[in-house]
């Protein structure tokens, strides 16, 4: 069997991925309970403190609900920029090729380390530093077919 897709990864994506890395993790447990604890903080003292206090309770609660997000998001802008733009993933039963107008990558299955599923992207992490996004858009409606298909061959 074999797949071909163009590689076309948006900042959102990389967004995304940012994001269940974060909130898959104890970094992301910390997260939430910061953000639930400076709720409770500022529902109970608000009215008994100052301006200073008041701002800083909101960027508190603010910190990990929006303004990380944004930051995040605005990392990914800039590094979706450096992508190749012409770039194509194909899967095949010797392995990974990537090609794009500068180079060819090629990664066999035994170097795959993990592909893990997540709600609108699969991600194939390589047993070097390499990994590669696939997302719904590009697998359109065969992503359990494609994704078994992975499995079986790591």
């Amino acid at each position: 069997m074999k797949y071909k897709f163009d590689y076309k990864i948006s900042a959102l994506d990389l967004w995304k991925l940012a994001m269940y890395g974060i909130y898959g993790s104890m970094i992301g447990v910390t997260n939430i309970i910061f953000t639930i604890s400076m709720i409770a903080l500022s529902i109970k003292f608000w009215n008994q403190v100052n301006i200073l206090l008041k701002t800083l309770l909101t960027i508190g609660v603010l910190l990990f609900i929006i303004i990380q997000p944004m930051a995040v998001y605005i990392k990914s802008k800039k590094q979706v920029k450096s992508f190749p733009i012409d770039m194509t993933i194909n899967f095949n039963d010797k392995g990974i090729y990537i090609r794009d107008s500068n180079q060819d990558l090629e990664f066999k299955w035994k170097d795959i380390r993990e592909v893990v599923n997540k709600p609108s992207m699969i991600i194939i992490f390589t047993k070097t530093k390499h990994g590669f996004i696939v997302t719904d858009e590009m697998i359109g409606d065969k992503k359990e077919d494609f994704y078994k298909y992975l499995i079986e061959k790591i």
